[in-house]
This record gives structure tokens, C-alpha cells and sequence, in this order.
């Protein structure tokens, strides 16, 4: 018997599903985060789950890892020991950024540059030059590379990124100098430029470069330690790490480019959402994924993840392929509290695994989110399948501070800060739909996480969408979403051409090397060549655009068909994006070409749920909650494990699990279908 586990690190808990290879029989656990040293939860985790499964951890085949931990080191803003290296005349890179101010130039009285990744100070020049199409102007002068290199360790730099100018083009300089540094600097992580973005663009290559740089030491050493207490206790197992294109890699290579993981964890979420919701007949999908420290949103349409490969870590840009997620700081742990102007808050502070909600008893002081739904009655007294006991008294106590200072009682406190948590999750979701021209209201929402199922209903009813899906554990969800990855990487070389004077043969030969390049790795990586499937895109703009979009593009044509296809498809695109288009009146340019190359691998098989002769299960409780607008009432409580396949129910009402609790207010029904999702409809 062998099992294959899915570990998801969150900022509160640690997420864990097993899945047996043989009979697809599912174990979950959530265990609190040890953000000292997230190790020590994800070994806890695997003892924990096999425990509960009766197996030893030796009988663990895979473990299938997602993590923030990249992501937290830049929140947390962990920016000692960084130095830059640039082309000599190039040193005010990060300093004069894009010279723009978010929110337009208006904003320039208020707006307050955020702190550099790197000061001025700790950036060095050495002489060298590449013409843009790679041919070198300049060679390398190994002395600069020397005399930078020992200026920025003496001033205390232990992690060094190198983003020379062209290096897209030609990476043989930056190469060298990385060999430098490794040679007498062993001791020093190194982040390449051509390697982690060959693409053009040197102040979002340089970001992208300097994050991963910075990431490095915290990932690579996490990822290390994790698979020496994996492998100790089961040396066959094989760790493999979501980044956040949705895709898996092995933790080596994970570690080598760690900024292919800053939405790992997210991106299993989304990936969960959709096998769920396809299996319930959805296509069209808005993610809510509500954890102990924020909301992740994302949409999918027919099925298909938004992509993305320019995203902003707080006010970082950086450029890699991801999947489009929207984070917003809510979630269970937000903290509540009154800005100086006395308004009510909600987030993005938040209490963390340590010391965690009031209710948990383990410190916290200040109130919550899940603080506030355990005042009002929406929590049972257990949490994690009766681990956590929670102290109420202690919650209610913080709330009757907070109403007193807004001149309000407990309960409408208490009330207000989930209806602030909800805005705050609707305020997400709308910049994943309205902003960009989609109607959320013909949306399905997949509501997940831990809190997810305290507000599906009530996000839902903000949007006008009709109906809310809540997949199995939904609070391991993420974790689940592991289990049915591929094996994914993705490749671009940047390749500005018009189509005026573009050569066939030239762009032919780059994407059949990239291709090739996908090959090889997926190969590496033990997938057969039967498994594996590539798709080509390409970046494109009408010549004289300062920015492009990405043009999915069809590998079955071939020849000057298959280019004739590429151009009369941006024009479809840029008209679907913008609502014009200039075809027949304006040159066209390629800029970027990908090869997104994607390994598939066994997903575990999902039976449905038994048939029952009996249609209804009744409410196993009932205790008093507090609806607002409503006062005290009598609820219904009903616990998930016990409903059958066709029961419906009508709101109010709650619905307990390990994990999760899902709260169904008036005016929303419940049925439960084949593979055990709940699918919440309002009534009309």
C-alpha cells in the first residue's frame, strides 16, 4: 500500500490530505503553522495523517507541497544582505523604476515611494555591453566583476542578483559572472537575470531577479530540511512543489527559482475548485478561497484558469507566470479594530497561528474575524474535530470593548466586522471581474478555506450571483488541489519582429528550441514522452504600443499557415481586450514567444457517494444565532458527513465539519450532489 499526501502551509494552519493509491480513500488533518520553522508543521502534519490512516510514514510514495513562505518573506519585507549588479551606467535601475505613480499623476502629493528592495548603496556597475540582438559590444571585465562583488559582501550583502542589460539576448556575461561568484563566493545565493526572466524590460527583470534572490535563502533551505525529515522517515518518497502557474516541479527545482512559488498555495486551490466544480456540471467559476490570513480570488472560464505573468507582490512588480489571483487581507485571523478616525476595520493585520483568534486561548488579545463568528453563535464549540475547544466568554469579552467604543452593543460589533470581512472579499473579486468588463452574477462561486462557508452566501448576495459551491473539506481544499496538478514549467525568450519583416524560419527555430527545452526538463522529470503536451503563445502589440498582450496560439497549424493565424488571432484578442483593433491599417510585432509545456500525471479518482434509500437526514442540534437584521433565533445545525446524495434543505441553517463550517442563511436553499458537494442556490 502506498498513499500520496498533499501539504498545504498557510499562515494559520497547516493543510494535509492523503489519498490511498489503491482503494482513493481520503485522510485530512490540519495541524497549527510553525512560521519559525514551517518544517515543523509539514512533519507534524505527515505524522498525524498516517496516524489517522493506521499506515506508517514509511508507506508514503509522494508528498505534494504548496507554501507562502515565499510570499510572506516579501509582505514581511526581509530585504538584508540584498546587492545588485548592473551594466556599468545602469546603476539607478530600481531607483528611477517606471517613473509612474499608481493611481495617476494626481496621486503624487500623497503617494510615498515603498521601500526599495535594495538601496542605491548597495547596487554595483561593472564594464561590460550587449547590443541588443546579443552581440557584444563590450566584453566582460572579470576585475569590476571581482571589485563589486567583494565591495557588496564587505557591506553585508549575502544574497547577490545580476540583471545585466540584453542579458535576454545573450547570457554568457551574466553567466560568468555567476560562475565568480560561486567559485569565491561560495557561501553567497545567486539569482541570475537570463535565468529567472530572459525577457526584456530591465527594472521588472532586475524586480523579478532581486525577489528571487531574496526568497532564495528562506525557500531553499525550508525546501531542504522539509525533504531530509520527509526522506528520513520514508526514502522513497519524491517531494514535489506547486508553483504558481498551477503546476508542479521537483523541490530542487523549486529551490533554484523560488519565485516560481509566491501563489503556490493559492494555485491549489483554484486547481481543487475546478475538478470539484466540473464534476458538479459548473464551467464558469469565481474562486473564494478565505484562509486565517486572507481571501485569495481568481476566475475561470469554461474551465480554464485566468494566466497571468505580471503580478504585484504588495508594491512589487514581478514577472512570472502565475495564475491570476486577486489576495485581499481577510480572513479568520483579521484583526478588528477602530482606525484613527473611528471607523471600524477589518484586517489586513492579522493574529496569525501565533498567537492565533482570542477563542483559541493560545494569547491572542485582540478581536477577530473568527472571534466575532463564535460571539454570534455561527461556530460550534469545537473546532478541528474537537481539538480546539474554544473559550467564547473570552471573545465575547473583546467585543463588548470594541461595541462600547463604538457606542454599539457586542452583537452588532461583532455583526458589523463579517459584513466589513465580506465587503472586503467582494472589493477582491470585483478586481477580477467588473474592472475588467465580466458580470460576477453569471458566476458560479466555489467558496473554500476555512472561513469560506462563513460567507459564500452572503459574498453571493452583495454580487447577484445564484449559486455557491462548497466542494468536500473545503477548508483542505488547496491542499486537494494538489493531488490533481500536472507536472507544469514555462519558457519565453523575448524576440521583438514585425510582421512587415519577420523571417518564418527565424521564429520557427526559437519556438522548436524552447519546445525542445520543455521536453527535456518534463523528461528529467519522469514524465513519458506520450504525457507530455506543449502549447505556444506569443506576446503582441501594433508597432508603437508600449505594452502587449498574450496571444494563445493553435500548434496544429504549421508553415505560413500557422502565422497567418497568429496575426488575424491578435487582432481578434486585442478587440475582445480593448474593443478595437487596426488590422489592415497597422504593423504588428511579436515581442515574447512561450512554450507553456505540461507533464500530465495520474489524478486521483473520485467515486460517488453511495446510494441511500433514505432522501433526508435531520438536524443532529440546534442553538441560538444571531442573524443581523434579525436578532437571536433558533438554527438548525446539521453535520455534513450525515447528508445523503439529493437532500435539500433550507436556510437558515448550519452545516458543521471538520475543517469548515458552512452557514446558509434565510433565503438560500442546499442539495447535496453525487460527490458530495453542497451547491447553496437563492431563492428566487
Amino acid at each position: 500500500m502506498t498513499y500520496q499526501i498533499a501539504v498545504d502551509t498557510g499562515g494559520t494552519f497547516t493543510d494535509i490530505i492523503a489519498i490511498h493509491g489503491e482503494s482513493g480513500t481520503q485522510y485530512v488533518i490540519k495541524t497549527p503553522s510553525t512560521p519559525g520553522d514551517p518544517s515543523r508543521a509539514v512533519l507534524k502534519g505527515l505524522t498525524n495523517v498516517m496516524a489517522v490512516s493506521g499506515a506508517d510514514l514509511s508507506e508514503i510514495s509522494r508528498v505534494l507541497h504548496g507554501t507562502t513562505v515565499a510570499t510572506n518573506a516579501v509582505l514581511e519585507h526581509k530585504f538584508q544582505g540584498l546587492g545588485l549588479i548592473v551594466t556599468h551606467g545602469f546603476r539607478h535601475i530600481i531607483e528611477i523604476a517606471r517613473q509612474s505613480v499608481p493611481d495617476g499623476y494626481g496621486n503624487s502629493y500623497f503617494w510615498v515611494k515603498p521601500p526599495r528592495l535594495v538601496p542605491l548603496h548597495m547596487v554595483r556597475e561593472v564594464k561590460e555591453r550587449i547590443s541588443f540582438d546579443g552581440s557584444i559590444l563590450q566584453p566582460l571585465d572579470e576585475t569590476s566583476v571581482v571589485s563589486a562583488v567583494n565591495d557588496l559582501v564587505k557591506t553585508g550583502a549575502d544574497r547577490i542578483a545580476i540583471c545585466l542589460l540584453h542579458s535576454y539576448a545573450n547570457s554568457a556575461h551574466e553567466n560568468q559572472i555567476g560562475e565568480v561568484i560561486r567559485d569565491k563566493f561560495p557561501d553567497i545565493f545567486v539569482s541570475l537575470s537570463s535565468v529567472v526572466l530572459p525577457e526584456y524590460r530591465e527594472y521588472e527583470r532586475a524586480m523579478t531577479t532581486l525577489v528571487d534572490v531574496m526568497v532564495k535563502p528562506y525557500c531553499k533551505t525550508y525546501l531542504q530540511e522539509a525533504q531530509n525529515l520527509i526522506q528520513g522517515k520514508s526514502s522513497k518518497a519524491h517531494f514535489l512543489i506547486m508553483q504558481s502557474n498551477g503546476g508542479i516541479v521537483t523541490s530542487e527545482i523549486a529551490g533554484e527559482k523560488p519565485v516560481t512559488m509566491l501563489l503556490s498555495g493559492p494555485a491549489g486551490g483554484v486547481l481543487g475548485a475546478m475538478h470539484m466544480a466540473d464534476m458538479a456540471g459548473y464551467k464558469d467559476l469565481l474562486t473564494l478561497d478565505v484562509g486565517g490570513t486572507s481571501t485569495d480570488v481568481s476566475l475561470v472560464q469554461n474551465l480554464k484558469p485566468e494566466l497571468t505573468s505580471h503580478s504585484l507582490i504588495e508594491d512589487y512588480p514581478v514577472k512570472t507566470p502565475m495564475l491570476d489571483i486577486v489576495t485581499v487581507g481577510t480572513g479568520g485571523g483579521s484583526l478588528a479594530w477602530i482606525n484613527r478616525y473611528g471607523a471600524l476595520k477589518v484586517g489586513p493585520r492579522s493574529a496569525g497561528a501565533d498567537p492565533g483568534p482570542i477563542c483559541y486561548g493560545l494569547g491572542g488579545t485582540e478581536p477577530t474575524v473568527t472571534d466575532a463568528a463564535a460571539v454570534l453563535g455561527l461556530l460550534p464549540d469545537r473546532l478541528i474535530g474537537g481539538d480546539l475547544i474554544l473559550d467564547v466568554d473570552s471573545s465575547r469579552v473583546a467585543y463588548e470593548r470594541l461595541g462600547e467604543r463604538l457606542a454599539i452593543g457586542l452583537e452588532e460589533a461583532a455583526a458589523g466586522v463579517l459584513q466589513i470581512a465580506a465587503a472586503n472579499c467582494v472589493n477582491g473579486i470585483r478586481q477580477v471581474t467588473t474592472i475588467k468588463g465580466k458580470d460576477p452574477s453569471g458566476y458560479t462561486m466555489v467558496a473554500f478555506g476555512g472561513a469560506g462557508g462563513l460567507f459564500g452566501a452572503e459574498v453571493a448576495d452583495f454580487l447577484g450571483i445564484q449559486s455557491v459551491i462548497s466542494p468536500p473539506n473545503p477548508g483542505n481544499l488547496s491542499a486537494f488541489g494538489l493531488h490533481v496538478s500536472d507536472i507544469k514549467s514555462d519558457y519565453v525568450k523575448t524576440l521583438v519582429r514585425q510582421q512587415s519583416s519577420f523571417k518564418h524560419s527565424e521564429i520557427q527555430k526559437a519556438w522548436i528550441e524552447l519546445e525542445q527545452q520543455g521536453t527535456y526538463e518534463l523528461t528529467n522529470q519522469g514524465v513519458l514522452a506520450d504525457q507530455i503536451v506543449l502549447s505556444r503563445s506569443a506576446d503582441m502589440r501594433y508597432v508603437g504600443e508600449g505594452n502587449e498582450i498574450n496571444v494563445d496560439l493553435t500548434a496544429a497549424l504549421t508553415g505560413e499557415a500557422f502565422f497567418s493565424c497568429m496575426w488575424s488571432t491578435f487582432h481578434k484578442v486585442h478587440d475582445q481586450t480593448f474593443g478595437f483593433h487596426y488590422e489592415g491599417q497597422q504593423d504588428v510585432e511579436i515581442v515574447n514567444i512561450r512554450v507553456h509545456a505540461v507533464g500530465k500525471v495520474h489524478r486521483p479518482e473520485i467515486k460517488p457517494l453511495p446510494d441511500s434509500s433514505s432522501t433526508q437526514v435531520g438536524p443532529t442540534d440546534s442553538r441560538r444565532v444571531y442573524w443581523r437584521g434579525k436578532g437571536w433565533t433558533d438554527c438548525d445545525i446539521y453535520v455534513r458527513t450525515r447528508l445523503l446524495p439529493t437532500q435539500c434543505l433550507q436556510g437558515p441553517a448550519i452545516i458543521e465539519e471538520y475543517g469548515s463550517t458552512i452557514v446558509i442563511p434565510a433565503g438560500w436553499s442546499i442539495k447535496v450532489d453525487d460527490y458530495g458537494n453542497l451547491v447553496l442556490e437563492i431563492q428566487k
